[in-house]
């Protein structure tokens, strides 16, 4: 069969696209457009249009955009080829004529769909008649309700070998074989495949039965058994409870990826009705693909013990070569031995909500799983946890968010393992029995701060605030000291200064043009050599946030320093080193100077650490 784009023109043409939105959506005459509030996300006031004579939607809130066929695909949930064929018969239009195996493949598939309906029917009965007692009460002792039975045509396999192929015998033994309700043994007769089981029909998007799980009633392996694939049934490619997930997906803004059908179920009955399970195998790439159709970012919700934590994070490693701007996965780490089930039973829904309101990012558990993999205590571990990360970011397909996930890894380790340094108080602010005193700011006080200054650090702190110019209005405070620095380089201070000012929101590439316009070029090319300066703020590549951290301190240590300095200097003016209370200031101000070198050299080794890890990364 080949739909040509002038039949599927013809369709649109043909179909009224606001009379089929409107029967699921509120729709009011706002000129010559349609409008209402949009079903695919949540909004008070309505920004969801419809256009009849240009025959599409359009939502300026979520930006959903389509045609009638992509209606039904992504509001209906249903593939390409049913939503073809619904707007067709709807509109009256004959679908075009399909080779001889389609059309086979077709009428098996009708017979098939036909057969598994009503095996669901047949099932439901034994539920709700004198076989189903037993069954019935398992319902009762795990808590679903009669109606939450019913929304999800749950019913009772007897335990018999052949009482559902006498009731379905019209078919023939070969078409319920190939469904996958009998088994079929060579040399034997077809005999019923479920026994004894509590029966869960699983549906496809458009709400049609087209397998089974059947739950075992008291104990025996399996716990669950599950229908075969089948020409309707791809076990891969199938996510339980889709066809009622998919609409409360669109309401809720999310899904909930669990473990099992039980904890589907009982989430639905506690009213989060937008969750889905995979089939008895880990999470497939095609399951994802169908997840991220619904949104953008679902939530796996796995069982709190080692068993469903691994299998989230299999889901994890399977979703990153995946991933795409937007699109990714998260987290919710259910108590210890407990699953979706056993939590609402316990606190109901808010229970959960309040599980779902603290989700983990995919990153977040990727760093958490390798991060706690092994002991860390060597080079060789610490090595070896940055070899796994950069491995994991290197299966992302994505340009873009592979080199974010390889700068959110180096951050990461930076952090954790970098020198750490302790933050700078202020020398007159710290507690103790003396204080150096706070002199009045006098020309002669300006002079020695301007002449105390360690030009070298000084000089770097330049360079940083002409890579970071955004930092210049954070630290004022310094600024009357560096303008007093004659020369050369107390004049580029002041023009970096006065036109950072002009421009808060300058950024570096346009600070330096400016300076360059002014006969700046020379002196801020010297000085902007990276070599030259051994800090994290002086280098054009690095992590910006580390960078702007390690100005901050030289900063504080260029402040300091001169204060001390002056302190030392006046005991030593006084000649009061002989006085008790005076050398025990001379012996603390002598090791607040070698704090202040020994954190000016931390400085340096930082630097040296933030090339060594960025060397290891390319």
């Amino acid at each position: 069969m080949t739909l040509t784009p002038a039949f599927l023109d013809e369709l649109r043409a043909r179909t009224s696209l606001s009379a089929l939105i409107g029967k699921t959506t509120k729709l009011q005459k706002a000129g010559r457009e349609m409008r209402g509030c949009c079903p695919f996300h949540n909004e008070k006031t309505p920004s969801f249009y419809v256009n009849d004579d240009k025959a599409f939607y359009h939502c300026f809130g979520c930006s959903a955009h389509g045609d009638a066929i992509r209606w039904m695909t992504d509001q209906r949930g249903l593939p390409f080829i049913d939503a073809v064929k619904e707007l067709a018969q709807a509109a009256g239009l004959e679908m075009p004529a399909m080779d001889r195996q389609s059309a086979e493949r077709a009428e098996r598939a009708k017979g098939l769909h036909e057969a598994m309906a009503d095996a669901a029917t047949w099932f439901t009965e034994q539920l709700n008649g004198l076989p189903g007692a037993e069954a019935r009460a398992l319902l009762d002792r795990r808590g679903i309700k009669p109606e939450t039975a019913r929304a999800f045509g749950m019913g009772f396999a007897p335990d018999s070998r052949g009482k559902l192929k006498a009731a379905l015998k019209d078919y023939g033994d070969a078409m319920l074989v190939e469904s996958g309700m009998l088994i079929q043994v060579e040399g034997k007769e077809p005999y019923d495949r479920f026994r004894g089981r509590l029966m869960i029909p699983i549906r496809d998007a458009r709400g049609r039965t087209i397998a089974f799980g059947g739950r075992i009633m008291d104990q025996g392996e399996p716990k669950y058994l599950n229908s075969p694939d089948t020409p309707l049934f791809d076990k891969g490619r199938t996510l339980y409870n889709l066809d009622q997930a998919a609409p409360a997906s669109r309401k809720a803004g999310r899904v909930l990826v669990v473990e099992g059908y039980m904890d589907v179920i009982a989430l639905a009955q506690a009213g989060i009705a937008e969750a889905v399970a995979p089939l008895g195998t880990a999470l497939t790439e095609a399951q994802l693909e169908r997840l991220w159709r619904m949104v953008d970012v679902p939530i796996l919700c796995f069982d709190g013990d080692s068993a469903g934590q691994k299998a989230a994070l299999r889901a994890a490693h399977r979703a990153l070569p995946m991933l795409s701007p937007g699109k990714s996965l998260a987290f919710v780490t259910l108590p210890p031995g407990q699953d979706p089930d056993d939590l609402v039973k316990a606190g109901g829904r808010p229970a959960m909500e309040a599980l779902l309101k603290a989700t983990e990012p995919l990153v977040d558990r990727l760093w958490s799983s390798e991060y706690a993999a092994e002991a860390l205590d060597t080079p060789e571990q610490r090595a070896g946890l940055k070899q796994r990360l950069m491995e994991l970011a290197s299966t992302i397909a994505d340009q873009s968010v592979r080199v974010e996930y390889e700068r959110d890894f180096r951050r990461r380790l930076d952090q954790q393992f970098a020198p750490q340094r302790r933050p700078f108080v202020p020398f007159q602010k710290r507690s103790g029995p003396w204080k150096p005193p706070i002199a009045p700011i006098t020309q002669d006080t300006k002079e020695f701060h301007a002449s105390g200054i360690d030009r070298v650090l000084a000089k770097a702190i330049l360079a940083g605030l002409i890579r970071h110019p955004t930092e210049i209005a954070r630290h004022m405070e310094v600024l009357g000291s560096l303008r007093l620095i004659d020369g050369a380089f107390g004049r580029l201070f002041e023009a970096v200064i006065d036109v950072a000012l002009e421009d808060q929101a300058l950024d570096s590439v346009r600070l330096r043009t400016i300076l360059a316009k002014s006969g700046f070029d020379s002196i801020a090319s010297d000085l902007m050599r990276a070599d030259t300066m051994p800090y994290t703020f002086t280098q054009e590549a690095g992590d910006p946030d580390r960078s702007r951290a390690d100005l901050d301190e030289a900063i504080s240590i260029m402040i300091a320093a001169p204060e001390v300095s002056a302190a030392l200097a006046m005991i030593d003016r006084e000649e009061a080193t002989v006085c008790a209370d005076a050398f025990e200031r001379q012996v603390a101000l002598v090791r607040e100077k070698q704090a202040l070198e020994d954190r000016l050299a931390n400085l340096c080794q930082a630097n040296e650490d933030a090339r060594a890890f960025g060397s290891e990364g390319n």
